[in-house]
């Protein structure tokens, strides 16, 4: 599978960096992509220490956006990363890209300038990884959403398990299975396009290969989308597919409701 990463930013991108000044703030890329109809941003925060020579590069944890633009409607993903200072506690970059449309995650069939998927693939990771000091192999990727933002973190894994290697997502709508509802349907354009991301298509379909893996999906509830959690739990159960789950306690619909703490512990634990 062919994933697009380039050692070098594509030439077509018009990019402004603002250099780091204090510790912890966040390094803001201006992009203009062809994938995207207008300019997006990625914000990268990295660690107050930075790696040394001769130490290891950091793993990244893509912050997945819920909202278009810059919206924080459902609360703001890198003040929460700050607020329990996640970034330092794990040693960890983590970037978070906006999109001009309402993310998805998905390729449109026939829309140029609509291509979310390709936009993270081919133009935010070798952006990320060309100019930080990052981890450029799949156990250096690491994927966090919630709500429309977990399921593209489940999505992009289970289409690029080559690419990304854990996914972890909060309160998703993980059974939804045709496109219109939450601003879906002009994203994934046809029901066609929309099969090809379907979170219970996609875990039947890599059930052989993924499914026996040591964990690299976890989900975490509980909140508006509890029945369908316990829905693609049956299935990962039925299909012996190898997951994590926490259903805790009732949690809002939000970044800011202490389940990211979570996720990241997940992310970044040490494989056996």
């Amino acid at each position: 599978m062919s994933t697009g990463l380039m050692p070098l930013v594509v030439s077509y991108m018009v990019l402004v960096t603002a250099h780091l000044v204090i510790a912890s703030e966040p390094i803001l890329h201006r992009v203009d992509s062809k994938r995207q109809s207008s300019m997006t941003s990625v914000r990268v925060l990295l660690p107050d220490r930075l790696p040394e020579d001769g130490e290891p590069r950091l793993p990244v944890i893509y912050v997945l956006p819920v909202e278009a633009g810059d919206g924080v409607r459902w609360g703001d993903s890198l003040a929460e990363v700050r607020k329990h200072d996640l970034h330092n506690k794990h040693r960890v970059a983590c970037v978070f890209p906006t999109f001009v449309d309402l993310p998805w995650f998905a390729d449109h069939p026939e829309n140029p300038q609509l291509q979310q998927e390709a936009w993270l693939l081919e133009d935010v990771l070798p952006l990320v990884e060309h100019d930080h000091p990052v981890r450029k192999d799949r156990e250096g990727r690491l994927l966090v959403g919630f709500s429309k933002s977990g399921w593209g973190a489940w999505s992009l894994l289970l289409r690029h398990p080559d690419v990304f290697d854990r996914a972890a997502a909060f309160d998703a709508p993980m059974m939804m299975d045709a496109p219109g509802k939450y601003g879906s349907g002009p994203i994934f354009g046809t029901a066609e396009n929309f099969r090809r991301y379907q979170i219970s298509n996609l875990l039947e379909h890599r059930a052989s290969d993924l499914g026996k893996e040591p964990s690299r999906l976890i989900l975490i509830g509980q909140g508006n989308f509890q029945s369908e959690h316990l829905q693609i739990k049956a299935i990962l159960e039925s299909a012996k597919f190898s997951h994590t789950w926490i259903e805790g306690s009732v949690r809002e619909h939000s970044w800011h409701s202490g389940w990211l703490p979570e996720a990241f512990r997940w992310l970044t634990r040490v494989s056996p």
